[in-house]
């Protein structure tokens, strides 16, 4: 009985160590360095998939005004974006092995990651501002 009662304090003493928020623009720790750069991807992911449901409504529009021969545009999309995407993975996933078992090859990779997206973002953006 006392062993389960401790896991449960032992939880609540942790929990808010959990909660407390991180200031990224004076992380020093490894792990907050690595949330940070984590949420940095997430934040750029979100504006990714913004921009790339933009250019898929247009592409759509596109192919709904096309004879069904020809349809297809929106489709393509969804394949380079789907290689884009092994291509991201694969490519940090690389660029990580400079810190291979390190607690800094997170911090390496969700920059990669980051940078990328960043990146494929602003091709997609220019592509809808080119064809809209």
């Amino acid at each position: 009985m006392i062993r389960p009662l401790c896991l449960v304090t032992l939880c609540t003493l942790a929990a808010p160590a959990f909660a407390q928020e991180i200031d990224c623009a004076n992380a020093m720790a490894q792990m907050d360095l690595n949330q940070c750069a984590y949420d940095d991807w997430n934040e750029a992911d979100a504006d990714l998939n913004l921009a790339y449901g933009q250019v898929m409504r247009l592409l759509k529009q596109w192919d709904a005004d096309l004879p069904e021969g020809e349809q297809g545009g929106a489709a393509a999309l969804k394949d380079a974006q789907r290689a884009w995407i092994t291509f991201r993975d694969k490519a940090c996933e690389a660029e990580g092995y400079a810190m291979k078992g390190g607690s800094a090859e997170p911090l390496l990779v969700y920059g990669c990651m980051r940078l990328l997206t960043e990146e494929r973002t602003a091709h997609l953006t220019s592509m809808l501002e080119a064809y809209q």
